[in-house]
């Protein structure tokens, strides 16, 4: 149990944040992903809503949490299960081909982005739309918001927001780089808009964040994105209940819009309640492997 609470509450409580400050939190985490990585495991579900403060103390550590849809790589294997938070999911994801470790880098760059402006890089009402930015790598720098920021903070959110993932910085890469191990990060304060942006943009009702998610997974589906080279989905019909009534079943099926019927349907539905239940942390915990 951590008792120093999230990541935005530490930032939006301060009076005094600056670049500096962003740039030691994305310290701590490279080197917490880093050790991940050097034992075999991506986490592929990064993002602000899983890192928590270990305690209250004004320098408490930063914890990693939730694992759900973490994977151990192992020799040979390969990734390529449509998971993660949209906003967060690297480009190769969504492009359904198979991806590494690469996958949390890209993450650790899009909260480097946002703790620096306060807003995502990515961001659209319209999924569809969304995932067309991810999938271009299409953001910018937007005026009036990083004026204040170094272009070495910049620079190193471009090495780490790589659409290319041959190219991406590795953890290791971006441990070296001046805006993390030198002096280049500015001591400006820069709560001020940070803080409102923060507020802004990260400030939706809990509904919302649910429907948002439900609607993801309804186009992740019609995307075909659940279809895995890791093999079948763990999650299996229990019963003629999971069927569709259109396939001659028993039981009417609520996702006809797409048509799901078994596996698949049991796969939506039970990704629909998981998405219900943990609303609060705004987490699609596909637990698939």
């Amino acid at each position: 149990y951590f008792s120093g609470g999230e990541l935005f509450d530490r930032i939006v409580e301060k009076g005094f944040y600056t670049e500096r400050d962003a740039s030691q939190l994305i310290h701590q985490i490279l080197d917490a992903v880093k050790y991940l990585h050097d034992m075999g495991i991506v986490h592929r579900d990064l993002k602000p809503e899983n890192l928590l403060y270990y305690s209250m103390d004004e320098d408490s550590k930063i914890m990693i949490s939730d694992f759900g849809l973490s994977k151990i790589e192992g020799a040979g294997s390969v990734m390529s299960t449509a998971c993660g938070t949209p906003g967060y999911v690297a480009p190769e994801v969504l492009a359904q081909k198979p991806y590494s470790k690469a996958v949390d880098c890209w993450s650790i760059g899009v909260i480097s982005y946002i703790l620096l402006c306060g807003y995502p890089p990515f961001y659209d009402e319209n999924d569809a739309k969304l995932f067309e930015q991810i999938l271009k790598a299409e953001y910018e720098f937007d005026l009036p918001y990083w004026d204040d920021i170094s272009d070495s903070a910049k620079d190193f959110i471009c090495h780490m927001m790589e659409k290319d993932p041959m190219k991406r910085y590795t953890c290791e890469q971006a441990l070296q780089h001046p805006w993390i191990c030198g002096d280049t990060a500015l001591d400006k304060n820069i709560h001020e808009s940070v803080s409102a942006q923060i507020k802004k943009n990260f400030a939706k009702s809990k509904w919302k964040q649910a429907f948002n998610a439900t609607a993801v997974v309804r186009h992740m589906r019609r995307l075909q994105l659940g279809t895995s080279l890791e093999g079948p989905s763990q999650i299996t019909p229990t019963s003629d209940l999971d069927l569709c009534k259109t396939c001659s079943c028993k039981a009417s099926c609520v996702s006809c819009a797409t048509h799901t019927c078994g596996n698949g349907y049991r796969w939506y539905f039970v990704l629909v309640l998981r998405v219900l239940l943990q609303m609060d942390r705004g987490t699609l915990n596909l637990n698939l492997p």
